[in-house]
């Protein structure tokens, strides 16, 4: 094989290996308001993490604020990986409301 079909192999296969497991995604974090915050991290990354720092960033606390990916809760525990998300994902970010029911 000569050096330029082996160099036009190796760029075929760079651009299958695009899903490498263990690169880095970036993932945006929106907020109700349309605030966006991106985030580099891991796909082994516990997600709590990443919603720690977001809390850290606008002053809120990560008790009072609720991360939401494809209409579901990301739980402390939730990778990038076992949610299946793929770069430049988005998760949503909602703030707590207690109560909501009216005395009378």
């Amino acid at each position: 094989m000569s050096d330029e079909e082996n160099q036009a192999g190796q760029q075929e296969d760079d651009q299958v290996k695009t899903e490498d497991p263990h690169a880095p995604i970036n993932i945006k974090v929106v907020s109700s308001t349309g605030e966006e915050v991106f985030f580099k991290i891991k796909r082994s990354t516990k997600l709590s993490k990443l919603q720690g720092a977001y809390a850290s960033k606008v002053g809120k606390d990560v008790s009072s604020i609720r991360f939401i990916y494809e209409g579901n809760r990301i739980h402390d525990d939730d990778t990038p990986t076992s949610l299946d998300m793929e770069d430049n994902d988005t998760i949503d970010v909602m703030v707590e409301q207690v109560g909501g029911a009216r005395r009378h």
